[in-house]
């Protein structure tokens, strides 16, 4: 497929209450005008970002994936966020992307939020994801990610960078120039989506969710502060073309971690 709709949903969310975060992104689902391919929600969407993990965790196959299964189905599209996961006694920020015949891919937080203490509550990620759909490929990733460019390092030649987010407002400063920096060194789109809002623990939220095509160019439409719906086109073209132009990605240099 050469073209890929995406549509991003910014919106504010419930303190830790899934029911009425879910019922609010059905309700968000049926402004969407026309077909997508993709739906992006932002992170922990049914709770906010929360510590209290243990109150509101749910199964791998809990209400929240089902819901996006049937959403999913629904709206004839791929639906990912990430969410709250308890499994084995661990607790995990967890990405879910379903589409809709089912198929399921997840992705672990990797840099868990030591400012917010983050990494004493959920297990970090140990391993990075691509995800095949529609003949794109796809790397997801979550918020703090974005601050550790190895992590988001385009080595396996993925077309969209993407990541979902609570970025507060004192430092969405950041959340800008990093989303834009990491489409123009890693020549793919990159997708950021954030959420609006006050949370529990008095942090504002101003969203700033955004797209980049491969050389830094915001290609979303939609005002960047308030709750919105945006859908827009990615072309397979559009960095096939640059890639071959340019080169950068070849001239890049080479190192493994240990």
């Amino acid at each position: 497929m050469e073209e890929l709709k995406v549509t991003l949903i910014q919106s504010h969310l419930h303190w830790e209450n899934p029911v009425a975060n879910r019922n609010h992104f059905s309700e968000l689902f049926s402004q969407i005008e026309g077909e997508t391919d993709l739906i992006v929600l932002p992170e922990m969407f049914t709770t906010g970002f929360t510590m209290d993990a243990e109150s509101v965790a749910e199964k791998p196959d809990g209400p929240t994936v089902q819901w996006m299964h049937t959403e999913a189905k629904k709206n004839n599209a791929a639906i990912t966020g990430s969410l709250i996961v308890k499994e084995n006694g661990h607790y995990y920020n967890r990405l879910f992307f379903i589409q809709p015949d089912g198929t399921i891919d997840t992705y672990n937080k990797k840099h868990t939020f030591t400012l917010a203490g983050e990494h004493k509550v959920f297990d970090a990620g140990t391993s990075i994801k691509q995800i095949a759909y529609k003949g794109w490929k796809i790397r997801p990733l979550i918020c703090y990610d974005l601050r550790f460019p190895v992590w988001a390092r385009n080595t396996d030649e993925y077309d969209v960078l993407l990541y979902v987010a609570n970025w507060p407002d004192k430092r969405v400063a950041a959340w800008d120039a990093l989303l834009k920096a990491r489409a123009i060194e890693n020549m793919a789109y990159c997708i950021g989506v954030n959420r609006t809002g006050l949370d529990a623990n008095g942090h504002q939220y101003t969203g700033h969710s955004a797209a980049y095509d491969v050389l830094g160019k915001h290609i979303s439409t939609n005002a960047l502060e308030k709750e919105f719906v945006d859908t827009f086109m990615l072309s397979k073209d559009h960095i096939i073309k640059n890639r071959k132009y340019l080169q950068f990605l070849n001239d890049a240099d080479s190192f493994t971690l240990e």
